[in-house]
């Protein structure tokens, strides 16, 4: 058996963060993430339109399988990677030091463009909320402004603060849909009853299933982050496992039960129609079909309150990242300061929040749609570039496996890497054909946005070579105590 590499040295006092975080409070910021609501609002009827029509719930059990053999090797490997770095720390310890690092980078620009793009969607969205209630008429950015003015107070906060409200709003947003999944169920759907395409091959793989696949892996984006809040965690070796797992089963199991309600609510035959005539309104429109107007005006709430929640969990995983590269030496030391009395990487979270100002800033100066241009264009960045970093990540724990012996169960060192491994690649050739697609359909910001994520992978492998002392932790971030598991 190879020899497990040495421990990486404690990070010094006062720059690690603190905190008790039990499973279900890291649950909550990484559901939160993925935007329940605004995933089966936005989402849902876009995968029906442009996907495989009535089938498409089953893309969501399809994901949720793909993910899991990822999630299976991602939280074997964390009881050895004692760092809370997450990808970074995973694909450094597996394949080295220039490939942490380039994934670091990509991770970075990932984040960036993930919660740029829910900033642009949440100024336009609370713009027209409050329009719509006779509120004044404001360009999108300065409702933007305003959201990222809140979430940096809360961000600068200790981590259990931005948990609780991400725990009320969550629970607000996610009973509103349950309650329209549970009258709809109860009422026997349409006049067709209860639809039974998801079950039905000839369905699931009608019209274009790979689309379908695509939209519905994007709704996943953000349950991957638990490893983030390791430092924070209560019981890390036990709580991020566990959260991982829960985080998965809720959207898999949420997005699957709510797609095929919307489904069902309509009817199969005409579900499709119905979608492509009036996307953006249609669960809204169900809403009020089924639990009348003031449940439709709820869920128009409710779907800011979605994006806010976003917008701050990935506030707080985008800020740990900046505080975790700052203790390894990647970027500016002073990100890796935790704050005295709040225990928080406050420089980090105001770093994230320049980076938000500066790509908000520029977005409006160019007169960039909200909606059709900086959403679109920005998720599609983040979406191949999360991928891909899972993808990476499942080869990580491959090799390290194999390398180190630590651990000899094959399901979990072997087996579901491997089947990960093979799903995400087949699911990142999807996202990279339909790059186009997510930007708007422009062939050209396709190509470039898969310039930029080369480009930062690669810059990786430039730094471990200019700076052989940078992020030395990512080589020894390993337990020399980890006994081998046969």
């Amino acid at each position: 058996m190879a020899t497990v590499s040495e421990p990486a040295a404690p990070a010094p006092a006062g720059h690690r963060l603190t905190g008790r975080l039990g499973v279900g409070a890291i649950v909550f910021m990484v559901v939160a993430a993925a935007a329940p609501l605004t995933v089966v609002a936005g989402t849902v009827p876009i995968g029906i339109a442009a996907g495989n029509g009535p089938g498409y719930p089953a893309t969501y059990l399809v994901s949720a399988v793909v993910l899991a053999f990822f999630a299976v090797g991602f939280t074997a490997m964390t009881r050895h990677v004692p760092n809370a770095g997450a990808f970074y720390s995973y694909i450094g310890v597996g394949l080295g030091r220039g490939w942490g690092l380039g994934s670091a980078l990509v991770a970075l620009v990932s984040y960036v463009t993930v919660q740029g793009a829910v900033l642009g969607y949440i100024g336009f969205a609370l713009g027209g909320l409050v329009e719509g209630y006779g509120g004044p008429a404001l360009p999108w950015w300065l409702w933007t402004f305003l959201v990222l003015a809140i979430t940096a107070v809360l961000g600068f906060r200790h981590i259990e603060l931005s948990s609780k409200v991400l725990g009320v709003l969550l629970v607000a947003e996610v009973g509103i849909v349950l309650v329209l999944d549970a009258v709809v169920v109860g009422k026997g759907g349409s006049d067709e009853g209860l639809s039974t395409a998801f079950l039905n091959p000839s369905e699931v793989l009608s019209g274009a299933p790979g689309l379908g696949l695509m939209f519905a892996v994007a709704g996943f984006i953000g349950f991957e982050a638990t490893a983030i809040f390791r430092d924070e965690a209560r019981d890390p070796d036990r709580t991020i496992p566990r959260a991982t797992y829960a985080a998965l089963a809720i959207i898999g199991v949420f997005y699957t039960l709510s797609a095929w309600a919307v489904v069902s609510a309509w009817g199969d035959s005409a579900v499709v129609a119905e979608a492509a005539a009036d996307p953006g309104n249609m669960v809204a429109t169900t809403a009020q079909r089924y639990l009348g107007t003031a449940a439709a005006d709820v869920i128009q709430v409710l779907l800011v309150t979605s994006l806010f929640a976003a917008v701050l969990s990935f506030h707080n995983v985008l800020s740990r990242y900046f505080f975790s590269l700052g203790n390894t030496g990647v970027v500016p030391a002073a990100c890796g300061r935790s704050h005295a009395r709040h225990a928080s990487p406050h420089v980090a979270s105001l770093v994230t929040t320049a980076i938000g100002v500066l790509l908000m800033a520029t977005s409006a100066i160019a007169g960039l749609d909200p909606v059709l241009e900086v959403f679109t264009w920005l998720a599609g960045i983040a979406s191949v570039g999360i991928v891909g970093l899972m993808l990476l990540a499942c080869v990580a724990v491959l090799v390290f496996f194999r390398r180190t012996g630590v651990d000899r169960r094959p399901w979990q060192t072997v087996v579901a890497p491997g089947l990960g491994v093979l799903g995400l690649a087949g699911v990142l050739v999807l996202l990279v054909e339909n790059l186009p697609l997510l930007m708007g359909g422009s062939t050209a910001l396709g190509i470039g946005a898969g310039v930029l994520l080369l480009l930062a992978l690669g810059g990786g492998f430039v730094l471990a070579a200019a700076r052989p002392s940078a992020a030395r932790d990512l080589v020894r971030a390993t337990r020399s105590d980890a006994a081998p598991q046969i």
